[in-house]
Protein backbone atom coordinates (compact mmCIF):
# COMPACT_ATOMS: atom_id res chain seq x y z
CA UNK A 1 0.00 0.00 0.00
CA UNK A 2 1.48 3.31 -1.14
CA UNK A 3 0.15 6.31 0.85
CA UNK A 4 1.09 8.74 -1.91
CA UNK A 5 0.03 6.65 -4.92
CA UNK A 6 -2.54 8.09 -7.30
CA UNK A 7 -5.74 6.08 -7.84
CA UNK A 8 -5.76 4.07 -11.09
CA UNK A 9 -8.05 5.12 -13.97
CA UNK A 10 -10.64 2.42 -13.17
CA UNK A 11 -11.14 3.93 -9.71
CA UNK A 12 -11.47 7.44 -11.13
CA UNK A 13 -14.08 6.06 -13.54
CA UNK A 14 -15.91 4.30 -10.71
CA UNK A 15 -15.99 7.50 -8.64
CA UNK A 16 -17.38 9.38 -11.61
CA UNK A 17 -20.05 6.72 -12.12
CA UNK A 18 -21.07 6.97 -8.47
CA UNK A 19 -21.51 10.73 -8.81
CA UNK A 20 -23.45 10.28 -12.05
CA UNK A 21 -25.87 7.93 -10.25
CA UNK A 22 -26.52 10.56 -7.58
CA UNK A 23 -24.10 9.21 -4.98
CA UNK A 24 -21.46 10.99 -2.93
CA UNK A 25 -17.83 9.85 -2.97
CA UNK A 26 -16.53 10.10 0.59
CA UNK A 27 -13.08 8.58 0.12
CA UNK A 28 -10.90 6.77 -2.37
CA UNK A 29 -8.47 4.46 -0.63
CA UNK A 30 -6.44 1.25 -0.67
CA UNK A 31 -7.74 -1.51 1.59
CA UNK A 32 -5.12 -2.67 4.11
CA UNK A 33 -4.75 -6.34 3.17
CA UNK A 34 -3.48 -6.30 -0.42
CA UNK A 35 -3.81 -2.65 -1.23
CA UNK A 36 -6.71 -2.95 -3.67
CA UNK A 37 -8.28 0.39 -4.54
CA UNK A 38 -11.88 0.94 -3.42
CA UNK A 39 -14.35 3.79 -3.03
CA UNK A 40 -16.23 4.61 0.15
CA UNK A 41 -19.46 6.33 -0.82
CA UNK A 42 -23.03 7.23 0.04
CA UNK A 43 -25.18 5.52 -2.59
CA UNK A 44 -28.79 6.41 -3.34
CA UNK A 45 -30.93 3.57 -2.03
CA UNK A 46 -33.10 3.70 -5.13
CA UNK A 47 -30.07 2.69 -7.18
CA UNK A 48 -28.97 -0.26 -4.97
CA UNK A 49 -30.35 -3.75 -5.58
CA UNK A 50 -29.45 -7.19 -4.27
CA UNK A 51 -27.61 -9.48 -6.65
CA UNK A 52 -30.31 -11.39 -8.56
CA UNK A 53 -29.16 -14.79 -7.33
CA UNK A 54 -29.11 -14.28 -3.57
CA UNK A 55 -31.56 -15.54 -0.97
CA UNK A 56 -34.94 -13.98 -0.37
CA UNK A 57 -35.40 -11.32 2.30
CA UNK A 58 -36.30 -12.38 5.81
CA UNK A 59 -38.91 -9.90 6.97
CA UNK A 60 -38.23 -10.87 10.59
CA UNK A 61 -34.56 -10.01 10.17
CA UNK A 62 -35.40 -6.70 8.49
CA UNK A 63 -37.65 -5.80 11.43
CA UNK A 64 -34.91 -6.72 13.89
CA UNK A 65 -32.39 -4.54 12.02
CA UNK A 66 -34.84 -1.62 12.02
CA UNK A 67 -35.26 -1.94 15.78
CA UNK A 68 -31.50 -2.03 16.39
CA UNK A 69 -30.78 0.91 14.07
CA UNK A 70 -33.52 2.97 15.69
CA UNK A 71 -32.34 2.08 19.19
CA UNK A 72 -28.72 2.99 18.42
CA UNK A 73 -29.73 6.06 16.48
CA UNK A 74 -26.94 5.23 14.03
CA UNK A 75 -26.27 3.12 10.94
CA UNK A 76 -22.80 1.68 11.50
CA UNK A 77 -22.33 -1.20 9.05
CA UNK A 78 -21.67 -0.20 5.40
CA UNK A 79 -22.65 -2.60 2.67
CA UNK A 80 -20.40 -3.89 -0.11
CA UNK A 81 -21.43 -2.91 -3.63
CA UNK A 82 -20.36 -3.28 -7.25
CA UNK A 83 -21.62 -1.65 -10.42
CA UNK A 84 -24.61 -3.52 -11.87
CA UNK A 85 -24.41 -4.48 -15.55
CA UNK A 86 -27.48 -2.40 -16.43
CA UNK A 87 -26.69 0.62 -14.24
CA UNK A 88 -26.99 1.30 -10.56
CA UNK A 89 -25.38 -1.02 -8.04
CA UNK A 90 -25.60 -4.58 -6.78
CA UNK A 91 -24.92 -5.54 -3.19
CA UNK A 92 -23.90 -9.16 -2.55
CA UNK A 93 -24.11 -8.92 1.22
CA UNK A 94 -26.23 -5.97 2.29
CA UNK A 95 -29.79 -6.60 1.18
CA UNK A 96 -31.31 -6.78 4.67
CA UNK A 97 -29.52 -3.58 5.72
CA UNK A 98 -30.57 -1.90 2.48
CA UNK A 99 -34.21 -2.85 3.01
CA UNK A 100 -34.18 -1.84 6.69
CA UNK A 101 -32.80 1.59 5.88
CA UNK A 102 -35.27 1.99 3.02
CA UNK A 103 -38.21 1.14 5.31
CA UNK A 104 -36.90 3.64 7.83
CA UNK A 105 -37.40 6.32 5.20
CA UNK A 106 -33.77 7.06 4.38
CA UNK A 107 -32.51 7.85 0.90
CA UNK A 108 -28.80 6.90 0.98
CA UNK A 109 -26.67 4.08 2.34
CA UNK A 110 -22.91 3.97 3.04
CA UNK A 111 -21.09 1.46 0.89
CA UNK A 112 -17.65 0.15 0.07
CA UNK A 113 -17.81 0.12 -3.72
CA UNK A 114 -15.44 -2.36 -5.35
CA UNK A 115 -14.42 -2.06 -9.01
CA UNK A 116 -14.21 -5.82 -9.54
CA UNK A 117 -17.65 -7.18 -10.57
CA UNK A 118 -16.58 -10.73 -9.62
CA UNK A 119 -17.10 -9.74 -5.98
CA UNK A 120 -20.84 -10.01 -6.67
CA UNK A 121 -20.38 -13.79 -6.80
CA UNK A 122 -18.59 -14.06 -3.47
CA UNK A 123 -21.90 -13.89 -1.71
CA UNK A 124 -21.42 -16.76 0.74
CA UNK A 125 -18.01 -15.63 1.92
CA UNK A 126 -19.04 -11.99 2.20
CA UNK A 127 -22.33 -12.39 4.01
CA UNK A 128 -22.15 -11.03 7.53
CA UNK A 129 -25.79 -10.08 8.12
CA UNK A 130 -27.49 -13.33 8.96
CA UNK A 131 -26.18 -16.87 8.90
CA UNK A 132 -27.43 -18.85 5.92
CA UNK A 133 -29.30 -22.05 6.53
CA UNK A 134 -28.74 -24.98 4.17
CA UNK A 135 -31.66 -24.17 1.89
CA UNK A 136 -30.63 -20.53 1.54
CA UNK A 137 -27.05 -21.49 0.69
CA UNK A 138 -28.13 -24.10 -1.84
CA UNK A 139 -30.57 -21.77 -3.60
CA UNK A 140 -27.98 -19.00 -3.80
CA UNK A 141 -25.41 -21.39 -5.24
CA UNK A 142 -27.68 -22.70 -7.99
CA UNK A 143 -28.72 -19.14 -8.87
CA UNK A 144 -25.08 -18.07 -9.06
CA UNK A 145 -24.38 -21.21 -11.07
CA UNK A 146 -26.84 -20.19 -13.78
CA UNK A 147 -25.60 -16.61 -13.84
CA UNK A 148 -21.99 -17.76 -14.25
CA UNK A 149 -23.01 -20.31 -16.86
CA UNK A 150 -24.57 -17.53 -18.94
CA UNK A 151 -21.54 -15.26 -18.52
CA UNK A 152 -18.66 -17.75 -18.66
CA UNK A 153 -19.88 -21.04 -20.15
CA UNK A 154 -16.41 -22.34 -21.03
CA UNK A 155 -15.10 -22.27 -17.48
CA UNK A 156 -15.13 -25.40 -15.36
CA UNK A 157 -17.20 -25.91 -12.26
CA UNK A 158 -14.16 -26.58 -10.08
CA UNK A 159 -12.88 -23.08 -10.86
CA UNK A 160 -15.73 -21.68 -8.75
CA UNK A 161 -15.03 -23.71 -5.63
CA UNK A 162 -14.55 -20.56 -3.55
CA UNK A 163 -17.77 -18.94 -4.73
CA UNK A 164 -19.88 -22.09 -4.32
CA UNK A 165 -18.23 -23.16 -1.05
CA UNK A 166 -19.43 -26.79 -1.27
CA UNK A 167 -20.13 -28.69 -4.49
CA UNK A 168 -23.17 -30.52 -3.18
CA UNK A 169 -24.98 -27.22 -2.59
CA UNK A 170 -25.60 -26.98 -6.34
CA UNK A 171 -27.22 -30.42 -6.34
CA UNK A 172 -29.41 -29.54 -3.37
CA UNK A 173 -30.22 -26.18 -4.91
CA UNK A 174 -31.88 -27.92 -7.85
CA UNK A 175 -33.98 -29.98 -5.45
CA UNK A 176 -34.95 -26.99 -3.31
CA UNK A 177 -36.07 -25.14 -6.44
CA UNK A 178 -38.43 -28.02 -7.15
CA UNK A 179 -39.48 -28.58 -3.55
CA UNK A 180 -38.60 -25.98 -0.91
CA UNK A 181 -39.30 -28.55 1.81
CA UNK A 182 -36.81 -31.09 0.51
CA UNK A 183 -35.00 -32.59 3.54
CA UNK A 184 -31.50 -31.71 2.41
CA UNK A 185 -30.00 -31.66 5.91
CA UNK A 186 -30.55 -35.42 6.22
CA UNK A 187 -28.27 -36.04 3.24
CA UNK A 188 -25.68 -33.26 3.66
CA UNK A 189 -23.19 -35.35 5.73
CA UNK A 190 -23.08 -37.96 2.95
CA UNK A 191 -23.08 -35.50 0.04
CA UNK A 192 -20.23 -33.54 1.57
CA UNK A 193 -18.01 -36.59 1.13
CA UNK A 194 -19.09 -37.85 -2.28
CA UNK A 195 -20.57 -34.94 -4.26
CA UNK A 196 -17.42 -33.04 -5.15
CA UNK A 197 -16.54 -30.31 -7.65
CA UNK A 198 -16.57 -31.42 -11.26
CA UNK A 199 -13.81 -31.03 -13.82
CA UNK A 200 -16.41 -30.14 -16.43
CA UNK A 201 -17.38 -26.94 -18.18
CA UNK A 202 -20.44 -25.37 -16.60
CA UNK A 203 -23.05 -26.50 -19.18
CA UNK A 204 -21.99 -30.14 -18.86
CA UNK A 205 -21.53 -29.82 -15.12
CA UNK A 206 -25.07 -28.52 -14.70
CA UNK A 207 -26.43 -31.51 -16.59
CA UNK A 208 -24.49 -33.79 -14.25
CA UNK A 209 -25.87 -31.88 -11.26
CA UNK A 210 -29.40 -32.48 -12.56
CA UNK A 211 -28.68 -36.19 -12.90
CA UNK A 212 -27.31 -36.34 -9.36
CA UNK A 213 -30.31 -34.46 -8.04
CA UNK A 214 -32.61 -37.05 -9.63
CA UNK A 215 -30.65 -39.89 -8.02
CA UNK A 216 -30.94 -38.25 -4.61
CA UNK A 217 -34.65 -37.66 -5.14
CA UNK A 218 -35.04 -41.39 -5.87
CA UNK A 219 -33.32 -42.18 -2.58
CA UNK A 220 -35.59 -39.82 -0.67
CA UNK A 221 -38.56 -41.37 -2.44
CA UNK A 222 -37.69 -44.64 -0.67
CA UNK A 223 -37.10 -42.93 2.68
CA UNK A 224 -40.42 -41.08 2.78
CA UNK A 225 -42.75 -44.13 2.95
CA UNK A 226 -40.59 -45.59 5.73
CA UNK A 227 -40.93 -42.37 7.69
CA UNK A 228 -44.69 -42.43 7.19
CA UNK A 229 -44.86 -46.08 8.26
CA UNK A 230 -43.02 -45.28 11.48
CA UNK A 231 -45.33 -42.37 12.19
CA UNK A 232 -48.32 -44.63 11.58
CA UNK A 233 -46.94 -46.87 14.31
CA UNK A 234 -47.00 -43.93 16.70
CA UNK A 235 -43.41 -42.72 16.47
CA UNK A 236 -43.19 -38.92 16.36
CA UNK A 237 -39.49 -38.31 16.98
CA UNK A 238 -38.13 -35.52 14.74
CA UNK A 239 -35.03 -37.53 13.80
CA UNK A 240 -36.80 -40.38 11.96
CA UNK A 241 -35.61 -39.39 8.48
CA UNK A 242 -32.08 -38.58 9.64
CA UNK A 243 -31.98 -41.91 11.47
CA UNK A 244 -33.10 -43.87 8.42
CA UNK A 245 -30.54 -42.13 6.22
CA UNK A 246 -27.83 -42.79 8.80
CA UNK A 247 -28.82 -46.45 8.97
CA UNK A 248 -28.22 -46.94 5.22
CA UNK A 249 -25.28 -44.55 4.95
CA UNK A 250 -22.49 -46.54 3.26
CA UNK A 251 -19.72 -44.08 4.13
CA UNK A 252 -20.51 -43.48 7.82
CA UNK A 253 -17.64 -41.59 9.47
CA UNK A 254 -14.95 -42.54 6.95
CA UNK A 255 -12.55 -39.67 6.38
CA UNK A 256 -11.43 -40.97 2.98
CA UNK A 257 -14.22 -42.16 0.69
CA UNK A 258 -13.43 -43.98 -2.55
CA UNK A 259 -17.02 -44.78 -3.54
CA UNK A 260 -18.48 -42.75 -6.38
CA UNK A 261 -21.64 -40.69 -6.01
CA UNK A 262 -23.52 -43.22 -8.14
CA UNK A 263 -22.34 -46.19 -6.07
CA UNK A 264 -23.31 -44.49 -2.82
CA UNK A 265 -26.80 -43.77 -4.13
CA UNK A 266 -27.13 -47.32 -5.47
CA UNK A 267 -26.16 -48.84 -2.13
CA UNK A 268 -28.54 -46.59 -0.24
CA UNK A 269 -31.42 -47.50 -2.52
CA UNK A 270 -30.69 -51.21 -2.16
CA UNK A 271 -30.47 -50.94 1.63
CA UNK A 272 -33.69 -48.92 1.87
CA UNK A 273 -35.55 -51.38 -0.36
CA UNK A 274 -34.59 -54.24 1.97
CA UNK A 275 -35.88 -52.57 5.15
CA UNK A 276 -39.11 -53.88 6.66
CA UNK A 277 -40.94 -50.90 8.21
CA UNK A 278 -42.75 -53.22 10.60
CA UNK A 279 -39.45 -54.31 12.12
CA UNK A 280 -37.77 -50.91 12.37
CA UNK A 281 -37.07 -49.65 15.86
CA UNK A 282 -36.52 -46.05 16.80
CA UNK A 283 -33.68 -47.11 19.10
CA UNK A 284 -31.84 -48.54 16.07
CA UNK A 285 -32.23 -45.28 14.17
CA UNK A 286 -30.97 -43.23 17.12
CA UNK A 287 -27.97 -45.56 17.44
CA UNK A 288 -27.26 -45.29 13.68
CA UNK A 289 -26.95 -41.52 14.03
CA UNK A 290 -24.17 -42.03 16.57
CA UNK A 291 -22.10 -44.40 14.41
Amino acid sequence: MDPVAAPPPEIEALAAAIRAEGGQVLAVYQEPYKGHWQVFALLPLAKVRPTPFQRDLSEAHVERLKEVIAKLGRFLDPIVAVRAPDGGFWTPNGNHRREALLQLGRTHIPAVVVPDPAVAFEILALNTEKAHNLKEKALEVIRMYRALLAAEPTRKEKEFAFQFEEAYLATLGLLYEENERFPGSAYAPILRKVDLFLDLELPLALEERKRRAELLKEVDGLVEPLVQALRARGYTQPFLRHGLVSKVNPVKRKRIVTLSYEEVMRRMKAALSSLDPAKLKVEELAAAMEE
